[in-house]
């Protein structure tokens, strides 16, 4: 082998060793304009009056289907918080997706397959009474929307918001 290229190698196993030999690397602190969304959601905080600060996501979602969405939700902490607030409705929006099955339902109608026959035909959803029921539980929870004869959609302004709740439920 040539000397230039016994060089060459030799730095190359050495550079493999040193990274195979470093483990995980410590987090890097953020770039500066790295939480640009947080900076301008703090400003919108501070001129409404709120001393308790707020939850912003939002969202630029391409599906499958090609739909476009854009969205963008914010909730000051004091409303999140608010011990009045009405509970129901919340727990009953989250229970409809604590089914693996619904969540499934959700992710195809998302991908484009949205007739009761497209999901009832699918592996693994059950009967087509069970896939009624479920599209029943998630029409009721707001997270589906029935779109003519046998059809459903996830409504617009609910694309996104179930988007961030599957990220952040995941592990």
């Amino acid at each position: 082998m040539e000397p230039e290229l016994e060089e060459r190698v030799a730095e190359l196993e050495r550079r493999l060793t040193a990274l195979e030999g470093a483990g995980p690397r410590p987090p890097q602190p953020p770039a500066e304009d790295d939480f640009w969304a947080l900076e301008g959601w703090k400003a919108r905080l501070a001129a409404l009056g709120s001393d308790t600060g707020g939850v912003l996501f939002t969202g630029a979602v391409t599906l499958p289907t090609g739909e476009r969405y854009d969205w963008q939700q914010g909730s000051p902490t004091a409303d999140l918080l608010d011990p009045e607030a009405d509970g129901g409705r919340t727990a009953d929006s989250l229970a409809a997706l604590g089914h693996p099955v619904r969540l499934r339902l959700l992710r195809e109608v998302l991908a484009g397959r949205r007739t009761v026959a497209e999901l009832t035909a699918l592996d693994g959803v059950g009967t087509s009474g069970q896939v009624y029921h479920h599209l029943r539980q998630l029409t009721a929870a707001g997270w589906l929307h029935p779109a003519g004869r046998s059809r459903h959609e996830v409504p617009a302004g609910r694309v996104v918001p179930l988007l961030v709740l599957l990220s952040a439920a995941t592990p």
